[in-house]
């Protein structure tokens, strides 16, 4: 067996554990209704009188682990109009937030940070450790995690890339913007740029997708403005599925993977000169692109959706040739002959998360791997009714949801180490029922309130593998998250 064979198993493999469960999106949802219940005692929110609570970043862009974190925007009401707060207005509602939950209780690490670039309360949930963000008015960040949603719809291969490239990037201790390292975004946006750069063509150049910067049409009565850049992108991602005329990239995810690493390994020399743009879809020379002057970064990846915004600005000049030398030595591992299934998996995961995939049954029979996970699956000209538009996506998503909702409990009870529990994460077997509504409704009496619209929509994606089995309440009750993650 050739090493991309090897090496598609494994990936596939990895998936398995890191791909979020049925429980894994409760658990956050029901976060997310106590956040909601511990601010409603918040009486300059109560004072709004429509005050509601959106989440976004990966949760919505449904590009988000088992122990990834989660981001909540406390949206302001400003009639039918986008809302705008001044930092100082920031500043002092997150400060009475803050005041809200530590009388509440249910929540750990609480940490107000007031002069970050946007104010934001961080702490950690007691179910399942998962780490929250919460900031004001975040109406950009909700719009960037649904373009990103809606780029995986284009083509699966990039939702499972982002993935393992997130975990990858992890176990080389290069995802942090807090240790001067990528953070996800950029990792994300490398993923877009690498599918729009590899031949033939994956993604389109963003351009193609939404001709204006975001950020700037975020003006107005908000449900017109999220119509027309919905719609807007909805006819243009349609438009490029169904060319026909383009050539069809047939590369699997080991190979996407394997030329990613490639790709990014002369990082370190390349970045003083050039800028990587998936606006456009191509390397910009820095010195010929006058919106990025006379900034000086080490890196640049600009925000397609708030140009010219360094996402990875935080990049550290002493970092980046690690970061450089984590993509060669990688690559340098999975092009060498007599690879075996240990070395990938170890090259690839953080040691806590590489042994629930060491106790998981290798497939030896590729024949039936190929059937079960053939290139066909990922057609880049699918069917609309698979695939659905920024439009139709919020009414589909009402019937991928789960149909029960968690009801308020006691936090569960998280191992701190692991105990020798054989604990497996795995994804949802079969399609999830329809389910009533997105999130809870506050009582009448409530002036905070959950929004359910599409800023909230999450599809979790069924794995029709008939051999895998999803892991019991118990065993995810136990399941230990990684200190790094916490």
């Amino acid at each position: 067996m050739s090493t991309f064979s090897i090496l598609d198993i494994v990936l596939q493999d990895i998936l398995l554990v890191i791909n979020p469960s049925r429980e894994d999106w409760a658990v956050r949802n029901q976060i997310i209704t106590d956040f909601r219940m511990a601010i409603d005692s918040v009486e300059s929110l109560r004072a709004t009188k429509g005050a509601t609570v959106e989440c976004f970043g990966s949760f919505v862009s449904n590009l988000y682990t088992p122990w990834g974190d989660l981001d909540i925007s406390i949206e302001l009401p400003n009639g039918a109009y986008i809302s705008s707060a001044g930092k100082k207005r920031k500043q002092t509602l997150l400060g009475h937030v803050l005041n809200a939950m530590r009388s509440k209780g249910g929540w750990r690490k609480l940490q107000f940070i007031p002069n970050a670039r946007v104010p934001i309360i961080k702490f950690e949930s007691y179910q399942q450790n998962i780490s929250c963000d919460v900031s004001i008015n975040n109406l950009k960040g909700q719009m960037k995690s649904k373009f990103l949603h809606w780029i995986s719809g284009i083509d699966g291969r990039f939702r499972d890339l982002v993935l393992l490239v997130k975990e990858w990037a992890r176990a080389h201790d290069i995802n942090s913007s807090k240790t001067g390292t990528l953070n996800s975004y950029s990792l994300s946006l490398l993923v877009v740029f690498h599918l729009q750069t590899c031949r033939p063509a994956i993604l389109p150049p963003l351009k193609e997708i939404y001709p204006r910067n975001v950020t700037d049409d975020l003006t107005g009565v908000r449900a017109a403005v999220e119509r027309q850049i919905e719609e807007t992108s909805a006819a243009n991602i349609d438009r490029f599925k169904r060319d026909r005329s383009r050539a069809v990239n047939r590369s699997s995810l080991s190979e996407l993977f394997v030329t990613f690493l490639a790709k990014f390994s002369d990082i370190s020399s390349r970045a003083s000169e050039q800028g990587i743009c998936t606006f456009t879809g191509q390397w910009v020379d820095i010195e010929s692109n006058m919106r990025w002057m006379p900034k000086t970064y080490t890196i640049f990846v600009e925000d397609p959706f708030e140009q010219p915004e360094n996402t990875a600005r935080g990049v550290h000049s002493r970092q980046l040739a690690r970061i450089s030398e984590a993509f060669q030595t990688t690559h340098q591992r999975f092009i060498m002959a007599n690879l075996d299934r240990n070395s990938l998996i170890n090259s690839l995961l953080r040691p806590q998360i590489a042994q629930f995939i060491t106790r998981t049954p290798s497939r030896n029979n590729s024949n039936a791997y190929a059937r079960n996970h053939s290139r066909a699956s990922y057609s880049p000209v699918p069917n609309a009714a698979a695939n659905p538009s920024p439009v139709q996506f919020q009414n589909q998503f009402l019937q991928s949801r789960p149909n029960t909702m968690m009801t308020p409990q006691r936090p569960l009870s998280v191992q701190s180490r692991p105990n020798g529990v054989t604990v497996q994460r795995f994804v949802q077997t079969r399609p999830i029922s329809s389910f009533s509504k997105v999130y809870s409704q506050p009582s009448s009496s409530s002036n905070v309130q959950m929004r359910p619209n599409s800023s909230s929509n999450v599809r979790m994606r069924p794995n029709s593998s008939s051999n895998v089995q999803q892991a019991t309440l118990s065993q995810r009750q136990q399941m230990w998250r990684p200190k790094s993650d916490r």
